[in-house]
C-alpha cells in the first residue's frame, strides 16, 4: 500500500533533518581535530522538527501552486488543428508571485514555527540539573541511553514564556540569514519543478546544507 504524499514527503523531510544534523556534528569533530562523536539527542530534535514543519510546508506550496499556477493551462486544440508541443511556457508573473510570497509571509510562519519547536525540544529534552544520572548520561557520550533512559523527554520542563522570549529573539536572525539561500532554491523549485512533493524533496536536499547551519545555530 503506497503511503500518501504528504507522509512520503514527510519521512523523506525527517531522514535529511537527521542527517544534517549528523554531518553538522561530524564536521564540527573533523574541523576541530577531536574525536569524533554523534549527540544523537539533537540528531532527533531535528527530525521532530521535520516531521513537525513539513506538513504545513507541503500545504503551503500546493496553495501558492493552486493560486498561482507555473503553466497556464493547455487549450484542447481545435478540430483539425495540430497539438502544441512541449509544455506551455511558464508564467514569469505567477513564479514572480510565489517567491515573494513564500519568503515573507511563507518565511516568517516557517520561522516562528521553527523557532518555537526548536526552544521547546531543547527544554523539554535537557534534564534538569537535579537530575545528574540523565545529565552524566549524555555528557559522557551515551546519548543512545539518555534517549531511552524514559527522561529524556519532559513536556514538564518547559517554560513557555522563555520558549516564547526566546523565540521571538531568534526570529530575525534566522529569517535574515534564510534570505541569503532559500530565495534561490524557491526561485529554482517554481521555475524548474512541476510537483509539489518533488520541491519538497529539492528543499530537502537543499536543507541538508542550511540544516548544518541550523544545527550550529541550535547548539549555541
Amino acid at each position: 500500500m503506497a503511503l500518501p504524499p504528504i507522509v512520503k514527503a514527510t519521512l523523506q523531510s525527517a531522514v535529511l533533518g537527521g542527517l544534517a544534523n549528523f554531518l553538522a556534528q561530524f564536521f564540527r569533530s573533523y574541523r576541530l581535530d577531536i574525536r569524533i562523536y554523534i549527540d544523537w539527542v539533537p540528531v532527533v530534535q531535528f527530525v521532530i522538527l521535520s516531521i513537525i514543519t513539513t506538513p504545513p510546508n507541503i500545504m503551503w506550496g500546493q496553495y501558492l501552486e493552486q493560486s498561482f499556477p507555473a503553466h497556464a493551462p493547455q487549450k484542447p486544440a481545435d478540430k483539425g488543428e495540430k497539438k502544441p508541443a512541449g509544455a506551455p511556457p511558464l508564467n514569469v508573473r505567477n513564479t514572480v508571485i510565489k517567491t515573494l510570497l513564500d519568503q515573507t509571509v511563507g518565511s516568517a510562519v516557517n520561522t516562528f514555527l521553527f523557532a518555537l519547536s526548536m526552544n521547546f525540544l531543547a527544554q523539554a529534552m535537557t534534564p534538569l540539573q537535579s537530575e545528574t544520572e540523565l545529565l552524566n548520561l549524555r555528557l559522557a557520550g551515551r546519548s543512545l541511553d539518555y534517549l531511552l533512559s524514559g527522561g529524556a523527554m519532559d513536556a514538564s520542563r518547559v517554560d513557555w514564556e522563555k520558549v516564547i522570549a526566546q523565540s521571538r529573539a531568534d526570529f530575525w536572525p534566522i529569517v535574515t540569514s534564510g534570505w541569503t539561500f532559500w530565495p534561490f532554491v524557491s526561485i529554482v523549485n517554481f521555475a524548474f519543478v512541476k510537483e509539489v512533493q518533488t520541491r519538497n524533496l529539492v528543499g530537502g536536499l537543499a536543507g541538508i546544507a542550511w540544516g548544518m547551519y541550523m544545527s550550529g545555530f541550535a547548539a549555541r
